[in-house]
């Protein structure tokens, strides 16, 4: 009986092979725009227009000396924020990429495409209730918090409005 050793190895085929095309990829879309006032009003978390932000129970304005957040303001974590996200600011859109490789400054971060000092953005962490994005050294490039969903809007350490979504 003959084995697979005593065969000759015949030659494969090889597979036909195209050309391989490239250009560039279309701006991310513009962020949805923010909670209406209709969905505000079925969330039982939100505060009602005008009402004090509270920082602390008890405390009837907030304090100056710390970051305040309002009632509505779900928890932040890291696992939620994994992953990529489209970003807006200083009137350009790009990517942000966020793991949770630990890193200078917090975790890895990785940006493609962003104009001004979100181009800097090489780490991220969470403070609170708010997402910190940091450059190479570790130094605050911009501050968000939640926004509801899965959208963060703040500034950047220049004063640039930012926005983070998915």
């Amino acid at each position: 009986m003959p084995t697979i050793s005593d065969r000759a190895a015949s030659p494969i085929a090889a597979a036909p092979s195209g050309r391989v095309a490239s250009s560039s990829l279309p701006p991310p879309p513009p962020p949805p725009p923010p909670p209406s006032a209709e969905v505000a009003a079925n969330d039982p978390y939100a505060q009602p227009a005008g009402s004090p932000i509270i920082d602390q129970p008890g405390a009837g304005a907030p304090s100056s000396s710390a970051p305040t957040q309002t009632a509505s303001a779900a928890p932040v974590t890291r696992e939620s924020l994994v992953g990529a996200w489209k970003v807006t600011s200083g009137g350009g859109s790009c990517q942000i990429f966020m793991a949770l490789t630990k890193w200078t400054g917090g975790y890895r971060a990785a940006s493609r495409g962003c104009p001004g000092q979100v181009a800097d953005v090489a780490a991220w962490d969470v403070s609170g209730s708010q997402v910190v994005l940091k450059d190479s050294g570790g130094t605050t490039v911009a501050t968000l918090n939640s926004s509801g969903g899965t959208r963060y809007d703040g500034s950047t350490s220049a004063g640039q409005a930012i926005s983070l979504y998915r």
